[in-house]
């Protein structure tokens, strides 16, 4: 991946995860208020950003792409939106990073490192890491 696709995509994640926690503290007070306008059109920014860098084999509905300001939906239905969002932005993640491993002189693994895949850009490890 590119340095600046990397970039947008680490600076999208991190604005889903924000209105990820705020959206869902928001449902459990009240999980059938409607989401205010301003609140929306944000959410529904960061959902653009999202499609357009998942694009259509890692977005979590083909038939959504962003909630209607003319139906306002409810706190509990922005909050399952967005953790389809968070899922399928880990899974885009995961795909595109690799793993390289420092041993130790015994030959046991001592770290393992993660990078985005074509650079040496580090990143996390995955959160669905498979053994």
């Amino acid at each position: 991946m590119k340095s600046e696709t990397i970039d947008v995509f680490e600076k999208t994640l991190n604005q889903l995860n924000g209105l990820h926690n705020e959206i869902s503290t928001l449902s459990k007070k009240s999980y059938t208020d409607l989401i205010n306008l301003f609140k929306l059109k944000l959410v529904n920014q960061v959902l653009e950003k999202c499609n357009e860098l998942l694009g259509g084999k890692y977005i979590p509905f083909h038939d959504f792409t962003q909630f209607s300001e003319e139906e306002l939906p409810n706190n509990s239905d922005v909050t399952l939106v967005l953790s389809q969002y968070l899922n399928c932005m880990e899974s885009f993640r995961e795909k595109n990073i690799t793993s390289k491993i420092e041993w130790t002189s015994s030959g046991s693994i001592a770290k393992i490192y993660w990078y985005w895949n074509g650079t040496e850009r580090e990143t996390y490890s995955p959160k669905n890491i498979k053994r």
